[in-house]
């Protein structure tokens, strides 16, 4: 089968354009998060502002299930490196602790202050301090950008410290970038600026993975193509050098909404992040 070339790259990876009402996803997910910190504060399971480095930005929130944590399970979030934090994200925490993980949603350093290689270190680093303060399997979700800055770490070149590797029991990519090799054509690489190297060296999908990872890829059906290439790429490649992988297409969902379902502890996503 014929592929047609892309030829408008900053189209290819254009998210809002395609949905419509897009402009009141960020509002409204501010408030959902905000309305989701200010109850589980309210009961003290809710650990807000821990730093995990220096920088003004290397801070996560962590939330705690009712009794003793089965795990700690970790939710990045996207925004193309460049937009959003921690705090817009709270309430997507509500379906993992309602399962019984401690759920931490860290901020990282954005571009174009930072590049992706450090980004990456941040999400390492932030992993680490919370594997201090809780026991048990660790389990990584990221959403677009997030999407790769979790793959990343289950790379056999990652910057997780080897205790923490050994307590990685799965990734959830949602949405995940693998090969940023085709973001150095858009306009987003004025303030990413990826050159071949670090694009090459950040790709999930052109690193070998670390021993026993186990991933799932997982996109809305209604996404952009690319980001439905995107999803296929790193399952099928990972699977040919042994990891155990799957991908899934969520039917009826958009790039905005496929995250919808972490908040609820029942749905399919929200299982294969924190069961």
């Amino acid at each position: 089968m014929k592929m047609p070339a892309i030829t408008d790259w900053d189209d290819a990876y254009s998210n809002g354009a395609y949905i419509e009402g897009a402009e009141d996803y960020p509002p409204k997910w501010t408030a959902l998060a905000k309305q989701f910190r200010n109850q589980l504060e309210g009961q003290g399971r809710a650990e807000l502002d821990v730093a995990y480095g220096q920088d003004e930005r290397e801070r996560y929130d962590l939330f705690l299930p009712v009794g003793t944590p089965k795990g700690l399970a970790v939710f990045v979030h996207g925004g193309y490196w460049m937009a959003f934090d921690k705090s817009s994200w709270s309430h997507l925490a509500q379906g993992g602790v309602d399962n019984g993980w401690a759920v931490m949603l860290p901020s990282y350093n954005l571009a174009p202050d930072a590049h992706l290689t450090k980004m990456t270190h941040q999400i390492a680093a932030a992993i680490a301090d919370g594997a201090k303060r809780v026991d048990g399997p660790i389990r990584l979700s990221g959403h677009s950008a997030g999407g790769h800055l979790v793959t990343r770490q289950i790379c056999a070149e990652t910057p997780l410290i080897d205790l923490v590797q050994r307590r990685i029991e799965k990734v959830v990519s949602i949405s995940g970038l693998h090969d940023l090799r085709p973001l150095m054509k858009t306009k987003m690489n004025d303030k990413l600026y990826l050159d071949d190297d670090e694009a090459k060296s950040e790709s999930a999908a052109l690193q070998r993975p670390m021993e026993n990872a186990d991933l799932m890829c997982w996109v809305g059906a209604n996404e952009r193509p690319e980001f439905l290439r995107q999803n296929r790429l790193l399952a099928e490649i990972w699977a040919s050098c042994g990891v155990e992988t799957e991908w899934h297409e969520e039917p009826e969902k958009h790039h905005f909404n496929v995250i919808d379902d972490l908040a609820n502890p029942a749905s399919g996503l929200a299982k294969q992040f924190a069961p």
